[in-house]
């Protein structure tokens, strides 16, 4: 960064408008041209699903992810969009604090050496993986990027990588050599977790080229993704901290070319301080901002509640095929997974159905990586806090992928760090995806499914877990009624219930009702037709 240009756009900032300092979504282009903008789903983009054949409406997509043609309260709408408006965020309060960021790789080609610390023992060797595997994740990362090219890949042992070098001397002296003899190298990509901006400094100074680390290619690979003012916000939140950081390095420089002069005239603030302002105000607009879609994913949330329909969350390891599984769930023509890290930034819905009929919401999350930074997880935390609410979790796993027991370890620390309740983490159900990869796959874990969400393999299998488990979570019951068709049992159960069948007996003018009823609304029926015939499976 060339020294003053960050001091200058914050100064900048305060002129116009003493607002916010510029971050956020970078003007890097994506596969396909420029991201389109599309409407804001604070909570979730709920879809259709295929319907089965001759049986009850399914739930459908309303405007803004709200749920329509479910018997409901209109009063309590009503009050409920009231709601909505006033959490409503305000499309030039988001403009102004997304616009271009100082951080922002750009939008040219980008020719890259990869450089590996390789730990080769002590407390920060991963025990997991290796730093072969380690560099081919890295380079994955650069081919999810439209015109980055990986030109070298260099692995150098290091005993300590968070040093201000990283690499011992005489191993630094060798790979700046390497490095400068790559003449059409135009950055490299050092892959660890986050470089000090002195560090960052001093290697772009020592070598000659920009020097991106992970959370830096990352933050470009999420601004590349992101589609919903949610995640953009999210983007901008990640990036102050490292604002931040090369504020302080900036302006200790600035200090020098000054001769000590630190004060802005006439302010009676230091130079220093009037950026942190600038920055902290920012920060808190982006919090207000989020905490606003916070509360409307909130409220859809309670409307999904007072439906009833079950939420299943489905995670996993970055790429491992979690959108695949949802469009196999749920037969949703819509859903395109692509090959790539991080395609999926922002919480969507499906709806799908059981084996029993039962209508139920499948949420794809954000995916997870190793060594993402605190503050990076943590700017997302508004996304996965969806997760804390569903009735029941599904781990995908990339079965095939050598650090297969890396990603699940990752998984699974990021979801108790998410502080979700135990029974969710006890009831959860591992997915070994891609099986059709590995020939005669058999699960070494006990109770994990094997399956092929490309091809179908053992999908009903997993239909018949999810359901089991979902049936135990929410305190649902499969059974059948007996009623009489002049009475109001009928009615009430297409209100309080969902009727799977009904079977009319003519000759004495009743039938018999295959129902899914929650153990609340089971009390009250019991309470409302106490000579109502009850068949449990």
């Amino acid at each position: 960064m060339v020294p003053g240009c960050l001091s200058q756009s914050l100064l900048l900032c305060c002129r116009r408008a003493a607002v916010a300092a510029a971050a956020a979504l970078g003007t890097a282009r994506c596969r396909g041209g420029p991201l389109p903008s599309r409407p804001l789903s604070a909570a979730v983009r709920l879809r259709a699903p295929q319907r089965p054949p001759g049986r009850g409406e399914p739930p459908r997509a309303g405007g803004g992810g709200r749920w329509k043609g479910v018997a409901g309260g209109g009063d309590e709408e009503e009050e409920e969009e009231d709601e909505e408006e006033e959490d409503e965020v305000k499309e030039e309060d988001v403009e102004e604090l997304l616009g271009p960021s100082p951080l922002a790789v750009g939008a040219g080609a980008q020719r890259l050496a990869v450089v590996q610390p390789a730990v080769k023992w002590g407390p920060k060797k991963s025990p997991l993986t290796t730093a072969e595997l380690q560099i081919a994740e890295a380079v994955a990362l650069v081919d999810t990027l439209p015109n980055w090219t990986v030109l070298d890949k260099i692995i150098i042992p290091t005993k300590n990588p968070d040093k201000k070098f990283v690499f011992g001397k005489g191993n630094f002296q060798a790979l700046t050599e390497k490095i400068k003899k790559l003449p059409h190298v135009t950055a490299v990509f050092l892959n660890v977790e986050r470089m000090s901006s002195l560090t960052k400094k001093e290697l772009e100074d020592s070598w000659g080229v920009k020097v991106f680390d992970r959370y830096t290619v990352v933050l470009h690979i999420f601004r590349c993704n992101a589609r919903t003012k949610e995640a953009k916000l999210q983007i901008a939140l990640a990036e102050i901290p490292l604002l931040r950081s090369n504020l302080k390095s900036e302006v200790s420089q600035l200090d020098q070319q000054r001769g000590g002069s630190r004060y802005i005239m006439g302010s009676g603030e230091t130079f220093m301080e009037t950026q942190n302002r600038i920055l902290k105000e920012k920060e808190l607009k982006i919090r207000n901002a989020l905490e606003k879609l916070r509360r409307k994913r909130s409220l859809l949330r309670t409307q999904r509640r007072k439906r009833e329909f079950p939420i299943i969350s489905v995670m996993g390891y970055t790429n491992c095929g979690k959108t695949t599984l949802i469009k196999a769930l749920t037969g949703e023509a819509g859903l395109q997974p692509r090959d790539q890290l991080f395609a999926t930034l922002d919480i969507t819905a499906h709806a799908g159905y059981l084996p029993s009929h039962m209508a139920v919401i499948y949420v794809d999350t954000i995916g997870f990586l190793t060594d993402l930074p605190h503050n990076l997880v943590e700017s997302f935390s508004a996304t996965l806090e969806e997760v804390v609410y569903s009735d029941l979790i599904v781990h995908v796993r990339d079965i095939t992928h050598p650090e297969t027991v890396l990603q699940k370890a990752t998984v699974l620390s990021v979801l108790k760090n998410l502080n979700l309740p135990s029974h969710l983490l006890d009831s959860m159900v591992e997915v070994h995806n891609k099986v059709d990869l590995i020939e005669r796959y058999k699960p070494t874990e006990e109770n994990a499914l094997p399956i092929s969400a490309l091809h179908g393999h053992g999908l009903e299998k997993l239909k018949e877990e999810i359901e089991k488990k979902i049936l135990t979570a929410t305190g649902k019951k499969i059974l059948t009624v007996n009623v009489n068709l002049e009475g109001p049992q009928l009615s009430w159960l297409y209100k309080e219930a969902t009727v799977q069948e009904v079977e009319v007996i003519p000759e004495d003018g009743t039938a018999r009702v295959k129902v899914i009823i929650g153990n609340s609304a089971f009390g009250r029926y019991k309470n409302l037709f106490p000579n109502s015939k009850i068949f449990m499976p």
